[in-house]
C-alpha cells in the first residue's frame, strides 16, 4: 500500500537540518562578473534543504521547490568554498518551509526562506513528460 502524504509528512521533524557545499567553478559565476551567481547560490541552498529531509522520505517520494525568498548579501570569488545550510521550520500538509543560508569562509553571503512540496516521483515525472495534471500534485 502506498503511503499517504500525511503519513510521510508526519515522519519529518521540524528542526531537521541539511548541508551542501561547493567550491565555486567557472560554470557557477555570474556572466561577466567573476563572482558566484545568485542562481548558483540558490541551487546550493535548495540542495541543503533536500539533504535535510530526503533520507526521511520513503522510496519513490521526493520534494520539489516552489518558492524561494533569498537575499544575496556578499560576493564570492572563483575557487572559494561555499557552504549552504537549511533548517526545516514548518510542515503544513505537503508543504515544507526551510530557513536557508549560505556562507563562504569569511562571511554570510545569502539568507532567506525556501519552500518545497512533497510529491510522488513517478507522478511528477509523468506530468513532466506531458501526462495529464494530477490533482494530488497541485500546490
Amino acid at each position: 500500500m502506498e503511503p499517504s502524504v500525511e503519513t510521510i509528512a508526519n515522519q519529518l521533524t521540524v528542526g531537521a537540518a541539511g548541508e551542501a557545499q561547493t567550491v565555486v567553478t567557472e560554470e557557477q559565476l555570474a556572466f561577466g562578473r567573476g563572482v558566484l551567481s545568485t542562481p548558483s547560490m540558490i541551487d546550493l541552498m535548495e540542495r541543503s534543504a533536500i539533504a535535510a529531509v530526503d533520507a526521511a522520505l520513503p522510496q519513490g517520494w521526493t520534494t520539489v521547490g516552489y518558492e524561494v525568498c533569498i537575499r544575496h548579501l556578499a560576493p564570492t570569488a572563483l575557487g572559494v568554498e561555499v557552504l549552504a545550510r537549511a533548517e526545516l521550520l514548518g510542515i503544513e500538509g505537503r508543504r515544507l518551509t526551510f530557513r536557508v543560508e549560505a556562507s563562504n569562509p569569511t562571511r554570510l553571503i545569502g539568507e532567506g526562506t525556501h519552500q518545497r512540496v512533497i510529491v510522488d516521483l513517478s507522478r511528477l515525472q509523468g506530468r513532466a513528460a506531458g501526462g495529464a495534471p494530477d490533482a494530488t500534485e497541485q500546490h
